[in-house]
């Protein structure tokens, strides 16, 4: 389960959400509306280590 980075559109708060999949739907902690998904920072592979070349759409490639 991936840790990401998200941005509410409503009250622009930044924060980060465990999730299950990269395409659940996530809600503000603050405000409780949808957030829009950050396409920044590093991205780790599931071993923990980072990789160069992943977009963190796992369903597009076959895993890191």
């Amino acid at each position: 389960m991936p840790v990401l980075q998200y941005r509410c559109e409503s009250c622009k708060k930044n924060f980060d959400e465990l999730v299950k999949k990269h395409d659940d739907t996530v809600l503000c902690p603050d405000c409780g509306k949808p957030a829009k998904r950050l396409w920044c920072g590093e991205i780790f592979s599931a071993t923990g280590k980072p990789v160069k070349k992943c977009s963190g759409n796992c369903k597009n490639c076959s895993g890191c």
